[in-house]
């Protein structure tokens, strides 16, 4: 399926063919047909914005957490994950963060995405029902296979830590 962005923008088809095919369901349909799906807003986005669906505004005092539903659930494909991450302007102008950034939603999970929200801002934030509140990045994982030894190669950084190379 190739986004309407990208048909305008005359993106090549075989770069959208390598599109992860994920599924959504809205939880609760008679109450969030108003929240839009997650949309890459232009052409070549990286992300999805995801929107709030809450009842009513929530305050964030400077510090708050809180824990937004999106009103939906997916379906990921075996091999992919979708993270969870700040959406720029939101952190840039007001301070809005991911507590958790970025967040991981697995493959096989299928309960209500929610979003950690974090006010990292001296000033109080509303969020709105409906806001843009994060952007989801769909990213291939791979399981890595563990191996206990009791020696690691040397390397030429070897044990140097946080600034070991100056400033």
């Amino acid at each position: 399926m190739i986004s309407a962005h990208a048909e305008k923008s005359g993106v090549q088809a075989d770069f959208m063919s390598h599109q992860p095919a994920i599924q959504l369901r809205r939880l609760q349909p008679e109450r969030d047909m108003d929240i839009p799906l997650p949309a890459y807003m232009t052409p070549l986005a990286a992300g999805m914005d995801v929107c709030a669906a809450i009842e009513s505004d929530q305050h964030l005092a400077p510090g708050d957490i809180a824990l937004i539903p999106t009103g939906l659930a997916m379906a990921i494909p075996k091999g992919f994950e979708v993270q969870v991450r700040p959406r720029s302007g939101l952190a840039i102008k007001h301070g809005i963060s991911i507590v958790n950034a970025p967040g991981t939603i697995d493959a096989d999970y299928r309960g209500e995405v929610k979003i950690g929200i974090i006010n990292l801002s001296p000033n109080p934030y509303t969020i709105h029902r409906g806001d843009r509140i994060a952007q989801l990045i769909v990213q291939k994982i791979y399981q890595a296979s563990i191996t206990l030894v009791d020696e690691l190669d040397e390397t030429e950084r070897n044990e140097g830590g946080f600034g070991h190379t100056g400033k």
